[in-house]
C-alpha cells in the first residue's frame, strides 16, 4: 500500500532513525548524551522505524526517515542506509525513505547514492556540515551532488546551530560554522536544478537562510527542531509571503513530536491558504509524490 495522498493531513519531512536494528545508536555515547541533555530527552528510548510508522500512521502523517553517515569525523560507525531503506519500504503507506553518505568519501559516496537511488528507491540524502566536519560547497562533496541532481532527489542540509556536542568542552569537537546557510548558496549557484532544503530556523543565520531561499528557485526550509512558538517573526512573515510555496513542515522528531510542534503552529498567525501548503502541499510538490500516484494508477 502506497501513500495515498487524499488521506494523509501531513508530510512531515524531518524524522530520525537513531537506533539500529541490533540497538546501536547513530552517535557516540557522549554526543548523544550532551545531544539528549541539551534537548531535555531525559534519557528516552529511541523507537525504532516500526515505531516512527506506528506513530505516524496513528496521525494519518507521513514522514521523511533518515540518519547521518560522519564517520570520517566521529569515527563512529554509521547505521546502514539499506536499513533504513528496507525498513521503510515495510510502510510504504508512511515512510519516506531518504538516506546518508560522508561527503569525504569522494567519488565512491557518489557510486553509494546512485545505488541507493537505483536499488533502494531512496528520495533524498542528508548532510550535517557541522557533525560531518565538511563545508557544503567543498568541490569533495560535488560528485555526490551531480547525482542527486542528475536523478532530482533532494538535499537536505541541516543549518543553525546544533544541540550535538552543545556543552561539551569544545562543543565536542563539532564547528558551528559549517551550517551557516550562505555556504549553501554556492551549492545551488554549481548545480541549479538540484533540490535544496535548509534544515531548521536557521539560528543564528535566519536572514541568510531567508536571502538565499528567495533568491535560490530550487532552495526550500524546513521548520523543523524548534517548536513553532519560537519561530523568529521574520521567519513568520515569508512563509506567509515570498515563501509560502517553499517552507516545510518538519517536527526533528523524536526531539520534537509532531503533536506538539503542530499544537504550536496551530497558534502561529499563518493564512488559512499557506497553513496547508506548508504541512502537505509544498513537500508533495517537491518530493514528486503526486507523480508516484499517477505512475500506480
Amino acid at each position: 500500500m502506497k501513500l495515498d495522498l487524499d488521506e494523509l493531513v501531513a508530510v512531515d519531512v524531518h524524522t530520525h532513525a537513531e537506533v539500529s536494528a541490533d540497538g546501536r545508536s547513530s552517535l557516540s555515547p557522549t554526543l548523544m548524551g550532551a545531544s539528549d541533555k541539551h534537548f531535555g530527552a531525559n534519557g528516552k528510548r529511541q523507537p525504532t522505524i516500526d515505531e516512527l510508522a506506528a506513530h505516524y500512521r496513528e496521525r494519518r502523517m507521513a514522514a521523511v526517515v533518515f540518519t547521518v553517515d560522519a564517520e570520517h569525523a566521529t569515527g563512529h560507525p554509521r547505521i546502514a542506509n539499506e536499513e533504513i531503506a528496507e525498513a521503510c519500504a515495510r510502510h510504504p503507506d508512511v515512510l519516506i525513505p531518504f538516506a546518508s553518505v560522508d561527503p569525504w568519501k569522494g567519488r565512491a559516496g557518489a557510486r553509494e547514492v546512485r545505488r541507493l537511488i537505483e536499488r533502494y528507491d531512496v528520495r533524498g540524502f542528508k548532510f550535517h556540515p557541522s557533525l560531518q566536519a565538511f563545508s557544503p560547497n567543498d568541490v569533495m562533496a560535488y560528485p555526490q551532488y551531480e547525482v542527486m541532481e542528475e536523478f532530482g532527489v533532494p538535499a537536505l542540509f541541516h543549518s543553525g546551530q546544533t544541540g550535538i556536542g552543545a556543552g561539551l568542552p569544545g562543543g565536542g569537537g563539532i564547528r558551528l560554522k559549517y551550517s551557516n546557510p550562505l555556504l549553501v548558496d554556492d551549492v545551488a549557484v554549481d548545480f541549479p536544478e538540484l533540490r535544496i532544503i535548509l534544515a531548521h530556523p536557521s539560528f543564528p543565520w535566519q536572514d541568510e537562510a531567508l536571502a538565499v531561499a528567495t533568491h535560490k528557485p530550487q532552495v526550500h526550509i524546513d521548520l523543523s527542531g524548534w517548536s513553532p512558538k519560537y519561530f523568529p517573526p521574520q521567519l513568520v512573515k515569508y512563509a506567509n509571503s515570498l515563501l509560502q510555496d517553499k517552507v516545510l513542515f518538519g517536527s526533528d522528531y523524536p526531539l520534537i513530536s509532531p503533536d506538539r510542534w503542530l499544537a504550536d503552529f496551530a497558534g502561529l498567525e499563518i493564512k488559512p491558504e499557506v497553513r496547508p501548503k506548508i504541512l502537505k502541499h509544498n513537500a508533495v510538490r517537491l518530493l514528486g509524490l503526486a507523480d508516484d500516484q499517477k505512475e500506480e494508477s
